[in-house]
């Protein structure tokens, strides 16, 4: 299949009526998985390494706790993308694999951790993120701000890219992680907002939206990023609109994948797309709408090739950051 009509997407359906999320009775995905939506086993030496240090240094990763179809092949480059404060989330997404419940205490030894790990892994580009903690005044971000600053300190030259929460659109809490001057700030959109109150019922579309554009307005230096899903329920014309939202809040990167059922007690998928929509997708938004990296496919995820990504970095031609 080649030229997909940007107005009629591919129909590949699983379901024409599919049924509503409830979350008390487990619902199965219908259909088979296509075969393009198939990853490969993890395996070799570079795998198991990365694999023994992050156990050794007791750490979590959303590579594992998100089960990450791309988990084999990103451990088997030497990449993997570190979850912070702990690995239970305030938040219940329809879509996430992460435990749901009351967070353990904060480690604040956990920056050390993380660095010494990506310091033996002589990592180029770091990836950090973390679960949702509502519960805390500045939603976690000073334990961002301090796993930057030990990666700068075990680790010269590192690039760091964090994929933050909202941290509730709190601007003093994205100003601490905003002034230890990551190179990439990602957020993730993760759906269009018609669907925010069935997959994401504790987020805001706008406020995503206003903590991308004034990450920009803090640092014009700094990348921003931001992602989504597909098959939830999404229109064609609805993906598009998210994808100018996000061009008009000046994200650089954006990146779109398949979203996967990761359990029975999790949202059902409603249509698998196609790779050439993935593709088409990748084309608006580089050629039409003008975004500088767009990752489009079946198993992309937010971190996905994101060491690559970081070739866009620096941008010396921009203003220096806003000083607070």
């Amino acid at each position: 299949m080649t030229d997909p009509n940007p107005h009629h997407p591919i129909p590949i359906e699983l379901d024409p009526n599919p049924p509503k999320h409830d979350w008390h009775k487990p619902q199965l995905t219908k259909g088979r998985r296509p075969d393009w939506l198939r990853a490969k086993a993890p395996m070799g030496e570079t795998f198991l390494r990365v694999n023994h240090l992050i156990r050794e240094e007791r750490l979590n990763t959303v590579c594992e706790e998100a089960g990450c179809p791309n988990l084999g092949e990103c451990w088997g480059r030497g990449t993997a993308t570190f979850l912070l404060l702990g690995d239970i989330c305030t938040r219940s997404c329809g879509f996430c694999k992460i435990k749901v419940g009351r967070p353990e205490k904060v480690d604040i030894l956990e920056p050390i951790r993380v660095a010494r790990t990506v310091q033996q892994m002589n990592l180029r580009h770091a990836v950090l993120t973390s679960v949702n903690r509502d519960e805390l005044p500045d939603g976690g971000a000073f334990i961002f701000a301090a796993t930057i600053r030990k990666i700068r300190e075990f680790h010269p030259g590192c690039t760091i890219e964090v994929l933050i929460p909202d941290f509730q659109g709190d601007e003093d809490a994205l100003w601490t992680v905003m002034r230890e001057k990551p190179e990439i700030l990602n957020h993730n959109v993760e759906t269009v907002p018609r669907l925010y109150r069935r997959v994401r019922p504790q987020a805001k579309y706008r406020r995503s939206l206003d903590v991308l554009r004034k990450a920009k307005e803090m640092d014009p230096r700094v990348l921003t990023k931001s992602g989504l899903m597909v098959g939830l329920g999404e229109r064609w014309e609805e993906v598009i609109q998210v994808m100018h939202d996000l061009r008009e809040a000046d994200v650089d990167i954006v990146t779109i994948g398949q979203y996967l059922q990761p359990s029975r007690y999790h949202l059902p998928i409603e249509r698998y797309w196609h790779p050439d929509e993935f593709n088409e997708l990748r084309r608006i938004g580089e050629e039409e709408i003008g975004f500088r990296w767009v990752e489009s496919g079946p198993l992309v995820r937010s971190s996905y090739h994101a060491d690559g990504q970081a070739r866009l970095i620096p941008r010396d031609d921009l203003p220096a950051p806003v000083v607070a």
